[in-house]
């Protein structure tokens, strides 16, 4: 049983033992083990702290992020409605001066083939006159080769200019 239950002198030995060690660690370890838990626990809540200051400034800057980025959307969509409105706008104008330009053409021609028609039935006014001409003559000519039919239309000629 002295192995179960230890003689008093041991207990005391170890009462006197374990209460040198606690004053030893008491007033040598103690305060510096304390102190550096005091110390890492100050870091722990520090380092806390600046992780929820940079979790802030994360969201604010994600939201003027998705600000600046709906802006330039927008900005975005107004110069693309402009430049479609201007490429309409270039492409009507262009319209109507090829429209104008093909009207005027048009006259152009219109005017070109009309003096070419009047200058063409001229032409032929003319063929015609001298063609009349060289038939009348050569009719003249066969109908008239003897003095009497001369003097016949000679006379006729006369009395028609006095009645005009």
């Amino acid at each position: 049983m002295d192995l179960i239950i230890p003689g008093s002198g041991l207990i005391i030995w170890q009462i006197i033992g374990f209460s040198i060690l606690l004053y030893i660690l008491a007033k040598f370890a103690w305060k510096p083990i304390l102190s550096a838990l005091e110390a890492r626990e100050k870091s722990i809540e520090d380092a806390l702290k600046s992780a929820e200051i940079a979790r802030n400034e994360m969201a604010n800057l994600k939201a003027e992020n998705e600000k600046i980025l709906q802006e330039a959307k927008i900005e975005r969509d107004q110069m693309l409605l402009k430049a479609t409105e201007t490429a309409k706008k270039i492409i009507e104008e262009a319209k109507e001066k090829a429209q104008e330009e093909g009207a005027k053409m048009i006259e152009n021609a219109k005017a070109a083939i009309e003096t070419e028609k009047q200058a063409a039935l001229e032409e032929v006014k003319v063929q015609v006159g001298v063609l009349s001409l060289n038939v009348a003559e050569k009719l003249l000519k066969k109908n008239f080769a003897g003095d009497k039919a001369q003097q016949a239309l000679v006379e006729e000629l006369v009395k028609d200019l006095k009645l005009n």
